[in-house]
């Protein structure tokens, strides 16, 4: 077995997060667990189990930027570190990214129609960035590149929950590192994210999520390692299922617009009565996905009118 799984705390809802050691021509940890004390304690016990060290680790490579995934990147010191060019601006954290991070969301919350008095959630979004490691990628990789020093493993570009998502493809043994694309327990939130190009606009997260969903359907998989939880061995079920659900919660928005015209703001408050207060930023991407898959379908319209996006049916 060169696939070894190392279960790391977190303080966050999903729980656990799990980082892979990959065994080859090179030592390579697979995500690194947030930046606490409980989590470095235990990357380091599930190394020794392992019979490694820190020091002993060649190359870390990630599959996103999210905390969660990125916090001891620079408890690696002897290790090269790799991953999609998205998670440059995120690891290096400079005020010119904050800068343009803010004006983004400010910008978002704005267009959603979320009354001015909730532009804090602009802050409350960058918390958990102190949980993430600070050092810039070595060398970014992507779609159809191979992982350094292994060569049975390409690299897959599969953007959706996050603009920096990869995941591991074992051709040979149908095996995938999947990292937060596919969890066996719950559907991935397909977050709103600045884009890398400022040019290109609000990336449309959900659709590039099932769009990279829909690949797998046509792969030969037979197992994926998630960065949450255990692996999943039925992944096309799995995938089918959690395309009709969405498809179904796109069906219930729909169904909230009638004739009216909505916003954002509007709709998340009446898809999420009970937790859009507490999970603002969440429950917005959730909402903004199916309306955008809604668009994208042609079930509605969407019209930018003084500084605000409105949403209403083509019936």
């Amino acid at each position: 077995m060169t696939l070894h799984k190392i279960i790391i705390p977190t303080p966050f809802a999903v729980g656990d997060v799990n980082s892979y050691l990959l065994k080859g021509d090179m030592l390579t940890l697979i995500d690194a667990g947030p930046k606490t004390p409980e989590a470095w304690s235990a990357l380091k016990a599930g190394l020794k189990k392992l019979g490694a060290v820190p020091n002993d680790i060649e190359q870390v490579v990630l599959t996103h930027h999210h905390p969660d995934h990125t916090g001891w990147v620079d408890g690696f010191e002897q290790a090269k570190l790799y991953g999609h060019p998205y998670n440059d601006p995120w690891l290096r954290r400079d005020q010119q990214f904050f800068d343009y991070h803010d004006t983004f969301y400010l910008e978002r919350l704005k267009e959603e129609g979320v009354p001015g008095d909730l532009q804090f959630w602009v802050k409350k979004m960058k918390r958990p960035l102190n949980l993430m490691g600070n050092r810039p990628l070595d060398k970014s990789i992507n779609e159809g590149d191979i992982v350094p020093g292994h060569p049975d493993w390409q690299v897959l570009e599969t953007l959706g929950h996050a603009q920096s998502h990869l995941s591991f493809w074992n051709k040979k043994t149908g095996e995938m590192i999947g990292g937060d694309h596919v969890i066996a327990t719950v559907s991935s939130n397909p977050l709103i994210e600045p884009p890398l190009d400022p040019t290109q606009g609000r990336p449309k997260s959900l659709l590039q999520y099932n769009a990279s969903l829909s690949r797998l359907l046509e792969m030969p998989i037979n197992v994926i390692y998630s960065g949450h939880g255990e692996e999943v061995y039925d992944a096309h079920a799995l995938i089918a299922s959690r395309l009709e659900k969405q498809h179904q919660r796109a069906v219930k928005a729909l169904g909230l617009i009638g004739n009216q015209e909505r916003t954002v703001y509007e709709l998340t408050k009446e898809l999420f009565a009970h937790a859009y207060e507490k999970e603002l930023g969440l429950t917005l991407s959730e909402t903004i996905g199916q309306l955008d898959y809604l668009v994208e379908e042609g079930l509605i319209k969407e019209q930018i009118r003084d500084g605000g996006i409105f949403y209403y049916s083509k019936v």
